[in-house]
């Protein structure tokens, strides 16, 4: 090889390596900025398998590892949903519904975390379910555990129901980000689009704060996902892909350093995204 050739190479190495260090410092500047008021982001999907949980785990469990105020995780749905599993949670006692009847606004930080599950990172979990199916969630129960909670975390992520449910229409609409999962599949994408389009009827602040995340559940996935990307990018809102990853794929709790570096990547720039449009909506 040349010298010539070899200077090129190195050129383009350190380029490339220049960008990649500018684009995660950009990245964690996003996700380290203040809030004056805690921001909540709407984990949800069309239907079951598309990864809404781990989505879920993966953003609240970036943002705990990049911010310093305290991070909450809320599952609103009763049934036996994976989010404890995915963050390693083990004993569950209070829920999502028992909130409301429990915190009073004189309460500290201290006291209000007495009854949530506490994870790594200055983060906790508050569970939809006990271990066992749950009572019917409705939206009003929703609305007022939201709400008694709100001012003492920085960022709140809410792991919703599946679409049509009335809990995660009230999410979808009430906080200040969305991100729906869907698999990197025909039938995912055209649903998905469906409701994209059905979403842009409601205030414009909701397509605009939404995400899309197109989970591959395979490692070789046959969609050609620029085309789909784009045309969910029609609608208004932002597109990421999650690589199929082996850790993810064996189901289980989540640990950040078995996932592969590719995914890492995604899910920073996923909860960045996220994080940004929730800032735009006051």
């Amino acid at each position: 090889m040349t010298t010539r050739a070899v200077r090129t190479i190195r050129r383009i190495v350190s380029s490339s390596a220049a960008r990649e260090v500018a684009e995660a410092t950009r990245t964690a500047e996003t996700l380290q900025r203040p809030v004056t008021t805690g921001r909540q982001i709407a984990v949800t999907s069309i239907r079951g398998g598309a990864g809404k949980s781990t989505v879920a785990a993966l953003l609240g469990t970036t943002y705990a590892h990049y911010r310093q105020d305290p991070v909450l995780f809320v599952e609103a749905d009763p049934a036996l949903g994976s989010l404890p599993l995915r963050l390693g949670a083990e004993q569950l006692r209070w829920t999502t519904a028992d909130i409301p009847g429990i915190v009073e606004p004189q309460m500290s930080l201290l006291d209000v975390t007495g009854y949530l599950v506490q994870l790594p990172d200055n983060a906790w979990l508050l569970p939809g379910s006990q271990g066992q199916i749950g009572a019917m969630m409705d939206s009003t129960t929703y609305g007022r555990a939201m709400v008694a909670l709100r001012r003492y975390f920085g960022v709140t992520v809410v792991d919703c129901e599946t679409l049509p449910a009335e809990v995660a229409r009230v999410a979808l609409s009430a906080s200040q980000a969305r991100v729906l999962t869907t698999p990197a599949t025909l039938e995912g994408v055209t649903s998905t689009y469906a409701v994209l389009e059905w979403m842009r009827g409601l205030p414009e602040h909701v397509i605009t704060g939404s995400v899309v995340v197109l989970t591959e559940l395979t490692p070789h996935p046959r969609l050609g996902l620029g085309e789909a990307a784009r045309r969910l990018e029609s609608t208004g809102a932002s597109v990421h892909l999650l690589p199929y990853d082996r850790h993810l794929a064996a189901g289980g709790p989540i640990r950040t350093d078995l996932l592969a570096q590719p995914t890492r990547q995604a899910v920073t720039r996923i909860a960045a995204d996220a994080f940004e449009r929730s800032l735009r909506r006051h």
